[in-house]
């Protein structure tokens, strides 16, 4: 009883335990033995200041990854695409080859040329010539050099002419004997399709060989029907941009099998390709709805960037629509049916995509 009461009057005079001043953060410290020289102050700096590095190097990362993100979309939206490696490399009949529809027009014929021999999924690229006079030597010599030198691969592409004397746009689906390769992409000279966009396009080909797969999307739609009879309209791309649906891509910028080359001239009806013949125009909605009456289902549309190179061609000219109405409804009666299937699905590359 006496040390209670020693005890209390050390508190109440302020005199601690251990005979100094009094202080109550002091006694509690004391009590839980945690109180002892600086060694807790410098504990809590060295936590505050761990604490202040981790948020900066928080900080450091979220703008280092928003100025990657942002350099991305601003390369993607002024056009330019990083390079990404090629995965489609060849075994046996791998790859692609590359079918060029071209006339009078060496220039973009060089440009087309030397792009796609840089890519590295083209095991060949064969030039559809429809001129009465053959190519020159020099053109053919420089042609091959642009091969040789832009040609990323131990494999150089096989360059070769399918000469033509008559000017037929029939001739661009010719059979060709000596191809290695499954997938031909049909372009023409003046389309430029980047290496990795292609490539891509090509592995979407390869799930579903034997559709069209291509980057210019068009449609059909049904305009009226009297006595049983049906009269379609021919889309371009703003009937599929506002409506969001396709039922052809056109084989100025497309893969499709070898084996339609062989069904689009000897098996298909031949008032088609005397139509082609007779009105310059619409062997791309010819070799839509052959594909489509072969298959039963929609083409597939690959989101990409594209680049034309030249002057404006046919499509500009006026009673275009007109026309491309006319050959659509023409090959429907030939076929007795519409072959054509709408989709609105598209196969798009989701490392260029803001969302996905």
């Amino acid at each position: 009883m006496a040390a209670i009461i020693g005890l209390r009057d050390g508190l109440s005079t302020g005199i601690g335990l251990n005979g100094g001043l009094y202080s109550p953060a002091k006694e509690k410290a004391s009590l839980r033995g945690v109180y002892n020289s600086r060694s807790p102050y410098l504990l809590r700096r060295i936590r505050l200041l761990l604490g202040i590095g981790k948020f900066k190097l928080l900080l450091a990362l979220c703008v280092f990854i928003a100025l990657l993100f942002v350099g991305s979309k601003i390369g993607s939206f002024m056009g330019w695409n990083p390079h990404y490696s090629s995965s489609v490399s060849s075994p046996s009949r791998g790859g692609y080859t590359v079918l060029i529809n071209t006339w009078k027009r060496n220039s973009l014929l060089k440009q087309a040329v030397g792009h796609y021999a840089s890519c590295s999924g083209a095991d060949a690229i064969r030039v559809v010539w429809s001129e009465s006079d053959p190519p020159s030597v020099s053109l053919k010599a420089y042609l091959k050099g642009i091969v040789q030198s832009k040609s990323q691969t131990a494999h150089k592409p096989n360059l070769k002419f399918d000469l033509n004397e008559e000017d037929n746009l029939n001739n661009r689906f010719k059979p060709i004997e000596d191809l290695r390769t499954d997938a031909i992409f049909s372009v023409d000279d003046d389309v430029i399709v980047p290496c990795t966009t292609l490539d891509m396009a090509f592995t979407v080909w390869q799930s579903a060989s034997s559709t069209m797969v291509g980057f210019v999307p068009r449609m059909h739609w049904l305009d009226v029907e009297k006595d049983g009879v049906a009269y379609y309209k021919y889309g371009g791309w703003w009937s599929v941009w506002w409506t969001g649906t396709y039922s052809m891509v056109l084989s100025k910028a497309a893969f499709f099998h070898r084996k339609y080359l062989d069904l689009y001239t000897y098996t298909m009806s031949s008032s088609i390709r005397d139509y082609v013949t007779r009105e310059r125009n619409c062997e791309d909605i010819a070799m839509s709805l052959l594909v489509a009456n072969a298959t039963g289902a929609p083409p597939i549309w690959v989101k990409g960037k594209i680049y034309e190179i030249g002057a404006s061609g046919i499509s500009s000219l006026q009673g275009h629509s007109n026309r491309r109405n006319k050959c659509l409804n023409d090959f429907i009666s030939l076929y007795g049916a519409m072959p054509l299937v709408s989709t609105n699905l598209k196969a798009v590359d989701a490392r260029h995509e803001w969302f996905w």
